[in-house]
């Protein structure tokens, strides 16, 4: 966001007054000076807003030249053309111009890619924070619920496993991934906005990290938003349609428009009646988890390929 501007001269003249004490051109005494042997010479640089700048000669240094014999020197002053003058702001050195060109496109680009390691931490550091906070809301959900509030115990979300809950996160993963590669296909604002999400977290990953930041995301946010607040509002398709809907705005920002978060609902909704169905947070927190590890993966394949198709 960077804006280069000049400013051409239309005219440069300097006037000296000579040793006799004769103006060589129009150099007249400021009357309404505080500086009574002050002159002022005609000297006017007029820039593009209309800038005047008026240059005070001293009257003692001319005196003095007259005690000593001495006389001063005019210095020619060569007039360049009124073309060249105004092409002169235009020449800029091509080191300016690489500088200017390199700034222009890192100012552009409104969602820069942060680093390797500032993924890592930032994920690492957000998803402990979203199991410190649905470790605090279960436990206080818990005890209302012993007090006899009008809460569902979390507790009817456990982390029991069985082996048909591995039919149920298969059924998901297909149901998701394949329903993303669709609207990828079909829906060019959520392609947008799902390029913009990936090229910010994933494009400075090494492919082993692709592990860490699919799985620590898909069990921190399964465990606040289906194990903590999805019991709060009641085990039911309404309470995991309301949740999915509060996951959903909250994926917005970071190059993501509406159509994500509209995506990002509709899977919260799925991810919480997985939950409902098995009476467990680990079938929506390994869905969770083997979708975001698919997507990224898929991502990473498909830029590969542009670039070396580029």
């Amino acid at each position: 966001m960077l804006m280069a501007c000049g400013i051409s001269c239309s005219s440069y003249h300097l006037l000296f007054s000579s040793g006799d004490g004769r103006d060589l051109l129009a150099s007249r005494k400021c009357s309404h000076s505080p500086f009574p042997g002050t002159k002022f010479l005609s000297t006017s640089i007029c820039c593009g807003h209309g800038l005047q700048l008026k240059v005070f000669a001293s009257g003692k240094s001319e005196k003095k030249f007259r005690k000593d014999g001495k006389s001063s020197k005019t210095f020619p002053i060569k007039e360049l053309p009124l073309k060249e003058l105004k092409r002169i702001p235009n020449e800029v050195p091509s080191d300016d111009k690489a500088n200017f060109t390199s700034s222009t496109k890192v100012s552009a680009d409104k969602y820069p890619s942060p680093s390797r390691r500032q993924v890592l931490q930032a994920c690492i550091g957000t998803s402990c924070l979203l199991l410190a906070l649905g470790a605090i809301l279960r436990q206080l959900t818990h005890l209302a619920s012993a007090e006899g509030w009008a809460v569902v115990n979390p507790s009817g979300l456990s982390f029991d496993f069985e082996m048909w809950h591995l039919e149920l996160i298969l059924a998901l993963v297909i149901l998701i991934s394949s329903s993303r590669y669709i609207l990828l296909k079909t829906w060019p604002d959520f392609s947008k906005s799902s390029e913009a999400a990936n090229q910010q977290i994933l494009s400075s990953l090494e492919p082993l990290d692709y592990v860490l930041v699919a799985f620590l995301p898909g069990i921190s946010e399964e465990f606040l938003f289906r194990g903590a607040l999805l019991p709060l509002f009641g085990l039911n398709w309404m309470s995991s349609l309301l949740v999915g809907a509060i996951f959903g705005v909250l994926h917005l920002g970071g190059g993501r428009r509406y159509s994500y978060a509209i995506w990002a609902t509709f899977v919260g909704f799925a991810y919480g009646l997985a939950a409902i169905i098995s009476s467990s947070i680990i079938v929506p927190m390994a869905s969770h988890s083997l979708n975001n590890l698919v997507g990224g993966l898929l991502w990473r394949i498909t830029s590969v390929s542009k670039k070396q198709d580029e």
